[in-house]
Formats: C-alpha cells, structure tokens, sequence
C-alpha cells in the first residue's frame, strides 16, 4: 500500500483522535479520523469489536470519570501502523458500566488506564484496526474490584 500521510501526519491524526474520544467534544470530528464502517477493535482477553463498540466504550468512560486526560508516550512507526503508549487518566466518580468485569461503583480515585497500542491507518489516514494490550489486573485494582475474585 502507498501511504499519502507522513509519518508526523499519522502521529497528529491518532492524538487528535484519542484527545477526541476521551474529550467527547465534536463527534464529527472524531469520525473523520476512523474507518467507521470497517474498523475493528482487537483487545485484552479475546475482545472484539467495531467502531461503535470503542465509540461507546469511549462514552461509559467519559460517564464514569471527570477530569480525564490523554498522553501518548513513545510512539514508533513502520508502513501504515504506528505503536505507542497511552494513558488516560480519570477521576472516578459514577459508575463505570463498561470495566472488564462489569458495571463498579465509584470510588472517587483518581484511575490511570496504562495501554499499548497498535494501529493501522488505511490510505486515507483513517484508523482501520487497533489492537490494546493493558494490565486489567491492576486497573481492577485501581477500580476497586478484586481481580482475585475473577
């Protein structure tokens, strides 16, 4: 495939995208960054999903937590993927309907999600594939859910 994005070009298009996921201002927008209709969602245990699957996973995160935040670490290119790290970072303060095990009540804490992405763009720079390894165990942890139970 011949990508017409930069390397930089790539970069800015997944930040402005994660910013505007956790943001959840100008929906638009974000979807002018995915393959909407092709996109697929590779995640920890065998989860699955679309774009409207991360697109209301995004929203129960924006539900349960104020003051969140995005950063993105190293990121390192080749072709049409891009790596990096993330954390998104939240206050938890209403339910979250959506953790790896369920709807959990708030504690209050302040709820540091620590990712790896992968991510593959398709020619027109949308995001067509992404692919997230995390700790779930110790995000449970954080959550206040006993990942001992599970």
């Amino acid at each position: 495939m011949t990508q017409q994005y930069t390397r930089d070009e790539l970069v800015a298009r997944m930040v402005r995208a994660g910013e505007l996921e956790i943001s959840g201002e100008n929906p638009g927008e974000a979807e002018s960054y995915f393959d909407t209709s092709g996109f697929r969602f590779h995640g920890p245990d065998g989860f699955e999903s679309d774009y409207a699957g991360l697109a209301g996973y995004f929203a129960s995160v924006r539900a349960a937590f104020d003051d969140r935040s995005i950063r993105r670490g190293i990121v390192v290119a080749e072709g049409d993927h891009l790596a990096c790290q993330t954390w998104i970072e939240g206050t938890f303060v209403r339910e979250f309907t959506q953790s790896p095990v369920g709807p959990l009540p708030p504690n209050g804490r302040r709820i540091v999600f620590d990712l790896i992405n992968i991510f593959r763009f398709d020619e027109q720079g949308r995001l067509a594939e992404e692919w997230v390894r995390t700790d779930n165990r110790g995000l449970l942890r954080q959550l206040g859910a006993d990942p001992a139970a599970e």
